[in-house]
């Protein structure tokens, strides 16, 4: 379902774009912005999940 509102998004951003000046140009903003945003979501959340390993490893005897 995310992969076909991103691909809906970016076709109304894009004859947004392609349509007119004013307020065309705040929905092709949203219409292009959001799916980025969409996109590199996971990206930033997986980097600030991510566990921090300090230090040396112990090594068990």
């Amino acid at each position: 379902m995310l992969p076909g509102l991103i691909a809906v998004l970016s076709l109304v951003g894009l004859f947004a774009a392609l349509l007119g000046d004013g307020w065309w140009d705040g929905i092709a903003w949203l219409g292009l912005g959001l799916p980025a945003v969409l996109g590199i979501w996971p990206l930033l959340r997986r980097r600030t999940t991510m566990p921090v390993q300090t230090g040396q490893p112990k090594i068990k005897d």
